[in-house]
């Protein structure tokens, strides 16, 4: 029988875990396959890694890595893609913005071989903040200008793969990460499903506007080299002007 991994970073999510966990263990129970799931605890400051070790004496097929620190969701999806042990492996979000129904039909679809990962991306992003939503938008067109590996607008992480996509994932051991662009970059086949942006089950965002510039301008320099041909540029304009303005106040 298969195994599905189930990979989810986990950041001050005490409200919404119960929620998550008895809906995700609803849905897997109408999947033939085995099932393991991975919480990464991102430093959690609330009581989300006691709530995860509970689940871990209840139930054998949940696990939990614990860091020391935030170091950011990408980190911690990385480091479920490193644990995980399953011929399928999925990642979501705790707050159920990733709807679990979706699982049974991306499993099935990979059954078929066609494909080597299913991902989501929302139709809209009705019910997120205006300036949010327009910066989001920004940032997308930018970067599929500035590179070309292509980033899929309304994009979620929520996706199952195949093993051998995650191991190509894995083998990709950027410091910085950015996981939209490298899902895209290792270039597997990939079936895309759309839904209508769903609001959080629980709980308050974690991503602020800095924390999602920060983000973009990762994305950006880690799939595109026009940074550095806009700053080698700069830098060899203000180098000429110096010896010009040098030459000219010393001839």
């Amino acid at each position: 029988m298969n195994k599905i991994s189930i990979i989810v970073p986990c950041y001050n999510e005490e409200e919404v875990l119960e929620v998550f966990y008895n809906k995700i263990t609803e849905v897997s129970s109408k999947i033939d396959a085995d099932f393991e799931y991975i919480f990464v605890d991102d430093g959690s400051k609330d009581k989300t890694l006691e709530i995860l070790k509970k689940y871990n004496k209840k139930d054998e097929r949940v696990r939990y890595l614990s860091f020391s620190r935030n170091f950011g969701k990408e980190s911690a999806m990385y480091a479920g893609l490193k644990e995980s042990t399953g011929d399928f492996v999925a990642i979501m979000d705790a707050d159920l913005q990733d709807p679990p129904d979706l699982l049974p039909e991306m499993y099935e679809t990979l059954l078929s071989k066609e494909y080597d990962c299913v991902a989501t991306k929302r139709k809209t992003r009705k019910g997120e903040p205006i300036i949010r939503s327009f910066f989001s938008k920004l940032f997308y067109k930018i970067i599929n200008k500035m590179t070309v590996t292509e980033i899929v607008d309304g994009a979620r992480d929520y996706r199952l793969m195949t093993r051998k996509m995650v191991n190509s994932i894995i083998e990709v051991s950027e410091y910085n990460r950015f996981s939209k662009g490298i899902f895209s970059w290792v270039g597997f086949k990939t079936k895309w499903l759309s839904y209508d942006n769903i609001e959080r089950a629980a709980g308050k965002t974690k991503w602020n506007f800095w924390k999602l510039f920060k983000y973009s301008v990762e994305g950006i320099t880690a799939f595109s080299t026009a940074p550095l041909l806009i700053s080698a540029f700069v830098r060899t304009t203000f180098l000429y002007s110096s010896i010009c303005i040098y030459t000219y106040y010393n001839w």
